[in-house]
């Protein structure tokens, strides 16, 4: 019971700190605004970890490999916790086997965050747009949306009314991508 407790605790603080890292290296790369709540947010809640990272790990092609490594260091903790917690023993980093399976483990976690944090603004974005255009939040997650669906708007095109079908094209492609991490996963 106290190893799932702690788990459940452990994993959630993990995957919210992961998630914040990854967010704040799409609203970087899509170039989102900083100045509203949800960028004010990431950047206090990531800064402690990402700026000295950020002296040793350059930026490449406008990518923040500083949050990237932080998200993928958090993912790498959470799992050699989780493994030395459940399995019998502990699993023991100090075998370069079990070292390179949760550093594995680590990348497919943070690649699968990163999936569902681009399915979470996809689907903000199309929800927004329904039912409240014009909230402050609309630009900021139409514009972290807008590198995905640009592309599928071009192929895909808008119905009678101003159906437009591109939010659920990519949710579909990026379950699609899921359903490869998982199978790598194995």
């Amino acid at each position: 019971m106290l190893t799932q407790i702690v788990t459940l605790l452990l994993g959630t603080a993990a995957g919210l700190l992961s998630f914040a890292f990854l967010a704040r290296v799409w609203m970087q790369w899509a170039r989102a605004p900083f100045r509203n709540p949800v960028g004010q947010f990431v950047i206090t809640f990531t800064n402690w970890a990402v700026l000295p990272l950020r002296r040793i790990v350059p930026g490449l092609f406008g990518i923040d490999l500083a949050s990237v490594l932080a998200a993928w260091l958090t993912q790498f903790a959470y799992l050699a916790i989780l493994a030395n917690l459940t399995a019998p023993g502990g699993l023991g980093l100090d075998a370069l086997g079990g070292f390179l399976a949760i550093a594995w483990a680590a990348v497919l976690a943070v690649l699968k965050l990163f999936v569902y944090l681009l399915m979470g603004v996809v689907i903000l974005a199309a929800l927004l747009s329904w039912l409240a255009p014009h909230s402050p939040a609309a630009p900021l997650f139409n514009g972290l949306a807008a590198p995905l669906l640009a592309p599928v708007r071009r192929v895909v095109p808008v119905f009678g009314g101003g159906l437009d079908l591109s939010p659920l094209v990519v949710i579909l492609l990026l379950q699609v991508v899921l359903i490869v991490l998982e199978h790598l996963e194995r």
